[in-house]
C-alpha cells in the first residue's frame, strides 16, 4: 500500500509555479492576481480563504480579499462581482461558498465572467469541460487528476466507481476520467445514496473515488485487493483530544480499507492540499490566457 501524499505533491506543484512567476517578474510581465470574496465569518470558510491567500503569497501571486458581513444584500454582492469582472488587473476570483440563505448562489455564480471563473463552477466552464474544450476545471477534480498523473496511476480501461454526484466533484470527475487522455479512458460508474448494488459495484472497481460526504462510508468489505482509493471527504467531527475541538474525517474507513489498497489518499493530507493548489494553477492559466485567448 502506498500513500498518495497530496501535501508533498502540492508543495512540488507550488514550487514549479513559484519558479514560473519569478520568471514572469524578471521579464517585467504581469503578476497573476487572485481575488476572493468572503461573506460572513464561518470558521471553515475563513480558514479555507486564508489558505488561498497564503498560497498566493507562497508562489508570488498578488491577492485581494474582499469581505462582507452576513447581512450584505444580493445586489451589493452582484455589484462587487461586476467590479471584479471589469478589473483588468484581476485574473481570477472566487466567491467563497456557502453564502447566506437570502442570496441566490446560482445567480452569483452565473454573474462571474467565465474567463475569470477559476473555481470552474460557471455553466460555461462546466459545459466546455464536458465536451473536451479548454476550460477551468473545478479545483477538487483537477487536483485528483493531477495526483493520478503524478503517481502514474493507470486509468485507461479501468473501472472507476465515483460515489457522489455533486456538480463540484462527482459529476466532473466522472466526465474527466471517461474522456480521452491521461488520466482518462476509464469506464466510469457514478453511484450515490440511492444506488441499490453499491457494495457489489465497489468490489468490482479498480479505482474508487469517495465523494459522498459521509464519514467512514466506504468500509473494508467494499474494496477489492489492489484497488486505488481516493478519499474526497472532509467532514468535521467533534474531538475532545484536539485544540480545535474537531478533526477531519474522510468518507473512507482508512484503517480497514488501506491494507487492501495499492494506493490510497489519507485525510487530511490527501486531496485537500491539491484543491487550493488547483485554484493557483487555474489563476496562472488565466493570467497566461491559456483557456480563453481573447
Amino acid at each position: 500500500m502506498q500513500l498518495i501524499d497530496g501535501k508533498l505533491t502540492s508543495k512540488e506543484v507550488r514550487k514549479e509555479i513559484a519558479a514560473e512567476v519569478a520568471e514572469l517578474k524578471a521579464r517585467g510581465a504581469k503578476v497573476p492576481h487572485l481575488a476572493a470574496i468572503l461573506v460572513g465569518h464561518d470558521g471553515g470558510s475563513e480558514s479555507y480563504v486564508a489558505g488561498k491567500m497564503k498560497a498566493c503569497e507562497e508562489v508570488g501571486f498578488k491577492s485581494s480579499l474582499i469581505r462582507f458581513e452576513q447581512e450584505v444584500t444580493e445586489a451589493e454582492l452582484l455589484s462587487q462581482v461586476k467590479a471584479l469582472n471589469e478589473d483588468p488587473d484581476v485574473d481570477g476570483f472566487i466567491v467563497q461558498l456557502p453564502l447566506p440563505k437570502h442570496i441566490d448562489e446560482e445567480k452569483v455564480n452565473e454573474a462571474i465572467d467565465p474567463r475569470k471563473d477559476v473555481d470552474g463552477f460557471h455553466p460555461v466552464n462546466v459545459g466546455r469541460m464536458a465536451i473536451g474544450m479548454p476550460a477551468f476545471v473545478s479545483a477538487t477534480p483537477q487536483g485528483i487528476m493531477e495526483l493520478l498523473k503524478r503517481y502514474e496511476i493507470e486509468t485507461a480501461g479501468k473501472h472507476v466507481v465515483v460515489i457522489g454526484r455533486s456538480n463540484i466533484v462527482g459529476r466532473p470527475m466522472s466526465i474527466l476520467l471517461s474522456q480521452k487522455g491521461n488520466p482518462g479512458n476509464a469506464t466510469v460508474t457514478v453511484a450515490h445514496s440511492r444506488t441499490a448494488n453499491l457494495k457489489a459495484l465497489c468490489l468490482d472497481a479498480d479505482i474508487i473515488i469517495a465523494a459522498i460526504g459521509v464519514p467512514g462510508f466506504v468500509k473494508g468489505d467494499m474494496v477489492k485487493e489492489g484497488a486505488v482509493v481516493i478519499d474526497v471527504g472532509t467532514t468535521r467531527v467533534p474531538a475532545t483530544d484536539t485544540k480545535s475541538g474537531w478533526r477531519l474525517k474522510g468518507d473512507v474507513l482508512f484503517d480497514e480499507v488501506a491494507p487492501k489498497c495499492s494506493y490510497i489518499t489519507p485525510v487530511p493530507g490527501g486531496v485537500g492540499p491539491m484543491t487550493i493548489t488547483s485554484l493557483i494553477i487555474n489563476t496562472l492559466k488565466s493570467a497566461k490566457k491559456e483557456i480563453y485567448t481573447e
